[in-house]
């Protein structure tokens, strides 16, 4: 019998690159189902940015339709990539003010965002595997 977590290496980093871009489809998906891309894009016009509308739409569409791709296992470098800049300006826009913490011991820091960056980063450099591997040790 295998020990914890009963898992190959390589299922482990599978089932991971499946789960974690579930993460960012729940926000794009929330963002959609509260109605609060106009308050995004108003954050991001005070910010000065410009076409914010538009700027939230192809993040919430990036979001899905790119994490959907990286679940499945296509373009994971470069997807990756993607997202990680996208975090890296939201820690620079928006969480940075918040400082370090997310939840209990803060609002809006950014923790969270920088743990999705090192899990972006192994879905990055791991080979990608496009099947399912269920004997694999």
């Amino acid at each position: 019998m295998k020990n914890f977590p009963f898992l190959s290496s390589s299922q482990t980093l599978l089932l991971f690159r499946i789960i974690l871009p579930l993460f960012f489809v729940a926000h794009a998906v929330t963002r959609i189902a509260n109605e609060t891309i106009e308050r995004f894009a108003g954050f991001l016009s005070n910010k000065g940015f410009f076409v914010t509308t538009v700027m939230v739409w192809g993040i919430t569409l990036y979001e899905i339709i790119g994490d959907i791709a990286l679940a499945f296992g296509y373009y994971t470098k470069y997807l990756s990539l993607g997202f990680i800049l996208m975090l890296i300006m939201g820690n620079v826009i928006i969480h940075y003010e918040n400082g370090w913490w997310v939840g209990e011991h803060g609002a809006g820091g950014m923790e969270y965002s920088c743990a999705l960056i090192l899990g972006l980063v192994v879905i990055a450099a791991t080979k990608n595997e496009k099947r399912i591997l269920i004997n694999n040790q």
